[in-house]
């Protein structure tokens, strides 16, 4: 994850005192407005779970006002406590974590929980509407939505929920992976009309579709998808592969069409924009694919001519986000990167720099790849609902300085009543409204720059930068290339 604080905003508090508020962006995206003194309480809280040794520096409280540097000085320590602590896997995936950013961004879009309709869709268009309250978690969504179509609740994480993108001309771009501290619901309004939130594969090894192959329902999910790629051009297939995918959809032979398409170039993958990279040469327009391990990148040398890199995730050293902004170009906005550090060879390093405004969903997705090898090679598996956590109350400060106990789902303590009478009813109708999915699921036919390390990574005392060290890293000798 990559959580960042670019800006301040001059805010008053009921006694027309003024304060310092800082807004908090996650993964690209703002996401909640908070003071130092709720950040304050937080890292409190985390002190007494973790204890001080685990956790990383904290700006200390001032008696005197700052000045201008000094509230610098405190925004930029604030942003590395924070990007420092959501890459602790036991911390990001806490209650108190998850809880203290979902009701951050409760009270920064001044939300009351009450049941609202969401829709959520498939790649093929295919809208599944839910009621959900406005403040339930990313996973308690899943979870309903799971319920809705009859899902096997061994395979609700099996897949995820994304927010997208529409352009004028009907395309779509995946913005992100919607985490778990966040509400869908507010997330998508925020974001704007524009936007929808998908259900996709969470996964990216293909070898997890035998896990779902046959459950009807999870065998539908994987059938959607795989044809909405091939349509979009995500996947690619010959002629003859066409054909036969296209008699095999024709008769409804669905495992089939799957196991047909697992064999195709870039099944499962995500597509993201055309962008630029400094690789075979400086400027070379590429569309990279992301997915099993890998990015691949398809240069375009020459007229008619496409060259194809393919970069495996565990050959990757380290990678980093930076901002940027090439003067000599006459550039005022600042443009994202991301460069990874590559063993070409043996003891031959390489830096590879993308420029692309999805630089931070491609780190999210090698991140996850990485991960994804990591749980694999310790014997891991993929969670379960009845893994998550029992629903526990959580102190939450907010911006004025009272308390407030709020549950896992956002609620305070005087809406718990409601939120749980709600969610009982919710599962009712969804229960009672289930229709058969299979009747449902059917496809709808860088010289000059200057340069500011943003990245979701840790810190390199060698070179004063941040970076992603790759835990999955491999070190290769000549004769495996």
């Amino acid at each position: 994850m990559h959580f960042s604080i670019p800006d301040t905003q001059e805010l008053r508090d009921s006694s027309n005192a003024p304060y310092c508020a800082y807004n908090i962006h996650v993964n690209g995206v703002f996401h909640c407005t908070v003071r130092y003194r709720q950040l304050h309480n937080f890292y409190e809280q985390l002190k007494k779970e973790y204890g001080a040794n685990l956790l990383p520096v904290f700006p200390p409280k001032k008696i005197l006002p700052l000045t201008g540097n000094q509230k610098e000085e405190r925004k930029l320590m604030l942003e590395r406590f924070i990007q420092l602590i959501s890459q602790d896997a036991r911390i990001s995936n806490s209650e108190t974590f998850n809880s203290f950013f979902l009701a951050a961004q409760q009270e920064t879009e001044q939300e009351t929980p009450v049941e609202v309709e969401l829709d959520i869709y498939l790649m093929n268009g295919h809208k599944i509407p839910v009621t959900i309250m406005s403040t339930d978690q990313t996973d308690d969504v899943l979870e309903i939505v799971a319920q809705k179509i009859q899902l096997n609740e061994d395979f609700v994480f099996y897949f995820a929920l994304y927010l997208i993108k529409k352009d004028d001309d009907n395309e779509i771009s995946i913005v992100r992976k919607m985490q778990d501290f966040e509400s869908p619901y507010l997330s998508q309004r925020s974001a704007g009309p524009k936007h929808r939130i998908v259900v996709r594969k969470g996964y990216w090894d293909p070898v997890f579709d035998d896990h779902l192959i046959d459950d009807r329902i999870a065998m539908n999910l994987l059938y959607v998808q795989a044809i909405s790629d091939l349509e979009r051009g995500w996947t690619e297939a010959k002629k003859d592969t066409h054909r036969q995918l296209g008699s095999l959809q024709t008769k409804g032979s669905k495992k089939e069409y799957i196991m047909l398409a697992r064999t195709l170039k870039h099944y499962g993958y995500i597509q993201f924009k055309p962008c630029v990279v400094d690789y075979p040469t400086p400027g070379a327009r590429v569309i990279i694919n992301a997915g099993n391990k890998e990015l691949c990148m398809r240069v375009h040398v020459a007229k008619d001519q496409v060259r194809e890199a393919v970069f495996k995730v565990t050959r990757m050293r380290c990678w980093r986000i930076t901002t940027s902004i090439d003067k000599e170009m006459g550039d005022v906005d600042p443009h994202l990167e991301l460069a990874f550090e590559y063993l070409m060879s043996k003891d031959n390093l390489q830096w590879i720099t993308i420029v692309s405004d999805q630089s931070i969903l491609l780190s999210m997705c090698l991140q996850g790849m990485v991960d994804e090898l990591i749980m694999k090679k310790q014997g891991g598996r993929i969670r379960r609902p009845a893994d998550r956590p029992k629903q526990r109350h959580r102190s939450y400060m907010k911006r004025d300085g009272s308390m407030d106990m709020r549950n896992s789902s956002g609620a305070s303590n005087g809406d718990d009543e409601h939120h749980d009478e709600s969610a009982t009813s919710t599962a009712h109708r969804a229960l009672e409204s289930v229709k058969k999915l299979s009747d449902k699921l059917s496809s709808v036919s860088v010289v000059g720059r200057t340069t500011n390390t943003t990245a979701n990574t840790q810190p390199s005392p060698a070179k004063g930068k941040s970076f992603v060290e790759n835990d999955a890293f491999e070190g290769i000798g000549d004769d495996d290339l």
